[in-house]
């Protein structure tokens, strides 16, 4: 998938831009919905109070302050739902699965319960799209925009690059739903792998 983009031009925006570039668009979807493709397996997310607790160790608070987020998660999807489109999320996971990861699956558990569906992969899934290179971060909103989410090397969010080639979106996206359609349910993932997942014994 890195050379499709390659072969393309896109607009390289600041994160300021990138979230207010997103933010315009993400609710301006009438068709094809919004896809999502995460490749990375650590992040850092400065500013997320669950994070920042599970970063320090807090395991028992970080998990307290995902459930304080149910209302507003209903509430979003709650309102997505009313704009007519539905988000679809692609999670590759690696074992053994790393502290990041830990953290984010109960976040992504409950967007799935509320409305964001997402799905799991292994990285044996991409191996033949990778070629060397881990396949980008990918966001489609509809059929209008596209961006490949930018990290500095700690996995903080910097910006992102923009594509607006329909064609260029279109095949990502069907990439991405081929991806989801071999995928397992988050919920399903989540039951199985519940004891390496657990946090409240941390």
């Amino acid at each position: 998938m890195r050379d499709i983009l390659e072969s393309h031009s896109g607009e390289r925006l600041t994160l300021e831009a990138y979230l207010a570039d997103f933010n315009e668009h993400f609710w301006a979807i009438r068709e094809h919905d919004f896809w999502k493709l995460e490749r990375r397996q650590t992040f850092q997310e400065p500013g997320d109070e669950s994070w920042e607790a599970f970063s320090a160790g807090d395991s028992r608070k970080a998990l307290q302050l995902l459930e304080d987020r149910r209302g507003d998660l209903q509430d979003y999807y709650h309102r997505i739902t009313g704009a007519g489109f539905r988000t679809w999320r692609v999670r590759v996971i690696e074992e053994p699965i790393t502290p990041y990861l830990r953290w984010e699956l109960h976040l992504l558990r409950l967007r799935h319960a509320y409305g964001g569906s997402v799905r799991v992969i292994g990285p044996g899934v991409v191996q033949e799209m990778e070629s060397g290179n881990q396949l980008p971060e990918l966001v489609t909103l509809g059929a209008t925009v596209m961006y490949e989410v930018l990290y500095d090397e700690h996995g903080i969010i910097t910006g992102g690059v923009r594509y607006a080639d329909h064609g260029l979106i279109t095949k990502c996206r069907e990439i991405i739903r081929e991806l989801y359609a071999a995928g397992e349910d988050l919920e399903d993932f989540f039951v199985r792998n519940h004891a390496d997942l657990d946090l409240s014994n941390d």
